[in-house]
């Protein structure tokens, strides 16, 4: 598959929130489901740089928030059925100025698959600390050679 990373647009917004709380509730298992509500996401990412992935039929597939004055990637979900497909590295790669620039970002413990993948990616771990989701780790990429 080929996939387009783009900046979101009007008219994406309802693709992304039904995006986020699929996945959270599929992933947090740990987490009350009913913590979880659509709304979270206008709420979630106000502010922030959202990049949009799709394939070629224009299906959105996942998407990046970015805290852009601190290089924070606040959120990377990618829908169930496009996971392990290239959609997340496709997202992290399309960051201005990556893999130069250390963009950092807070992994759940417990979320073990994506902790793998941002490690494989060349992020490191370098903090820790709790939330209401549970115990994260902080991570960031590594200065390039």
């Amino acid at each position: 598959m080929t996939w387009t990373v783009r900046p979101s647009r009007p008219g994406d917004e309802d693709a992304l929130a039904d995006i986020y709380l699929a996945m959270r509730r599929a992933t947090f298992l740990w987490v009350d489901p009913g913590s979880f509500h659509w709304e979270d996401f206008a709420v979630h990412t106000k502010g922030e740089r959202i990049f949009v992935c799709s394939g070629t039929d224009g299906t959105i597939a996942g998407f990046l928030s970015l805290w852009e004055p601190e290089d924070f990637i606040h959120m990377l979900y990618v829908r169930h059925d496009n996971q392990r497909q290239g959609v997340g590295t496709a997202l992290l790669q399309a960051l201005p100025g990556w893999p130069e620039r250390r963009y950092r970002l807070k992994c759940l413990v417990k979320n073990v698959r994506a902790k793998n993948f941002y490690m494989s990616l060349g992020f490191q771990a370098t903090g820790n600390g709790s939330s209401s989701e549970g115990e994260y780790e902080d991570l960031s990429l590594a200065a390039a050679p």
